[in-house]
């Protein structure tokens, strides 16, 4: 359920906020080590939030003891407290097509995702998918999330709406096609850079709203308006780049067709200077050591999605390849796609994906992934992704006895790294007891003790 009228929510985020528990978050990427390096483990921790952000954290019977009565104390002993989960690339208007059956990237588009995005020519269809989207990522502890629109700019009217009534940290984008789409899906790169444009100056830096420039994946853009999209990220240097790349190994042969110039299909993107800072690309399955080495170079990122991955047939992304290039990445749910709004299922997908090419997902880096390793993606990292002092307050309270088969495997435990593989391994949105957005309840499937 929801959380209106439960503690912590909007009113009362000028009073103080003490919440106990096991608490858990990333100082620095772990790797591969399953040592916890890097990763600050309170067994029995506070984490103290005032108006809006982390004042500090620390063991609970040290602080408790200079903690006045303005402080409002929550007890969730038992549960594990870890920031707000980051999802690096997902699709809010194919919400209403997750689990569509039967087809690979290419005729997945046309069976499905074009016909479920006309939709989004009407806004109040927009306005609802945008509330119901927006309360499943919290119902499953996503605080943040980069976000794909449809072509309609009501679509990202209505999505940057949505998420300022809840006061999430979004970036979101009007997708850009003029070719190889229905004619009711296309835009022309003179309405594409006008809309993008206002849509900019509207919403970037809005609160905790920021904008992505969103061409859908090179296909779908004339040279032309790859042009303008070059133009709007010249001109709006801070905004995120958000599209797809080297997914599907005949997406890759058709970019070759089209672009024959191109050495490669992040050359197409690079061309019109595109591979940049703040700009991240989904999959990255089929990508080069050179493409790799050139998106390291230029602080570009890859989005993993082993969900939607997996359920295309598209491939294995390659995470050690990445980091050898210290190339940044990003985990994504990749909904609809992908298969579950959870990055806790997103993070056993992901550990299976690897498993099949001879590497391991240790724990920590699955924390690191979901939390400050996409807070960094988005280069937000300064103010999301973990529990250091000044950062906004986005955290999540997973429950270890969510489920019986959770409460079993999980009976007596002591191991902060057991425990973080079984929730990755076994939790989905039951494992989120409650989730907080700047220190206000946003979603909750219990009170909290009111201590």
């Amino acid at each position: 359920m929801t959380a209106a009228g439960q503690p912590g929510q909007t009113g009362d985020i000028a009073r103080p906020l003490a919440v106990r528990g096991a608490i858990i978050h990333c100082r620095s990427d772990p790797g591969d080590s399953s040592t916890g390096v890097g990763v600050e483990y309170l067994p029995d921790g506070l984490l103290l939030v005032d108006r809006g952000r982390v004042l500090r954290s620390g063991p609970a019977p040290e602080l408790l003891r200079d903690l006045g009565e303005q402080w409002r104390v929550l007890d969730y002993s038992g549960k594990l407290i870890v920031p707000g989960f980051v999802d690096c690339h997902v699709h809010y208007p194919q919400t209403d097509m997750i689990a569509s059956y039967g087809a690979q990237l290419l005729d997945w588009l046309e069976q499905y995702t074009f016909p479920t995005e006309r939709h989004f020519e009407d806004a109040g269809h927009a306005r609802e998918v945008a509330d119901f989207f927006l309360t499943e990522l919290l119902r499953n502890g996503t605080t943040t999330a980069l976000v794909f629109g449809t072509v309609h700019p009501g679509s990202v009217e209505a999505f940057f709406a949505a998420s300022a009534r809840r006061n999430t940290r979004m970036v979101a984008g009007k997708v850009l096609m003029d070719r190889n789409a229905p004619d009711y899906l296309r835009d022309s790169p003179g309405t594409g850079y006008r809309d993008s444009k206002a849509l900019i100056e509207r919403w970037h830096g809005n609160g905790r709203q920021a904008y992505a420039v969103t061409p859908r994946f090179a296909p779908t853009s004339s040279e032309a308006q790859l042009e303008q999209v070059g133009r709007l990220a010249r001109e709006h240097p801070d905004v995120y780049i958000h599209s797809h790349v080297a997914e599907n190994r005949g997406e890759v042969d058709w970019v070759a067709e089209l672009f024959p110039w191109s050495r490669s299909y992040l050359d197409v993107y690079d061309r019109y200077r595109l591979v940049r800072r703040r700009s991240v690309y989904a999959h990255c399955i089929h990508l080069d050591p050179q493409d790799r080495q050139r998106m390291s170079e230029m602080g570009a990122v890859a989005a993993f999605c082993p969900t939607s991955n997996l359920f295309l047939g598209s491939g294995l992304f390659d995470l050690q390849a990445a980091d050898q290039c210290g190339l940044r990445v990003g985990l994504a749910t990749d909904v609809g796609a992908g298969t579950s709004f959870s990055m806790l299922q997103t993070l056993n997908e992901a550990y299976k994906v690897l498993q099949m090419r001879g590497h391991s997902l240790s724990p920590y880096r699955g924390l690191y992934l979901a939390t400050l390793g996409g807070a960094r993606a988005l280069d937000m990292d300064g103010v999301i992704g973990n529990f250091e002092s000044g950062r906004e307050a986005d955290f999540v309270v997973l429950d270890p006895a969510a489920t019986p088969l959770l409460a079993r495997r999980l009976t007596g435990w002591s191991d902060p790294a057991d425990l973080l593989f079984a929730l990755m391994m076994l939790g989905d949105d039951r494992a989120v007891a409650a989730t907080y957005v700047m220190g206000v309840l946003k979603h909750s499937r219990a009170e909290p003790v009111a201590a």
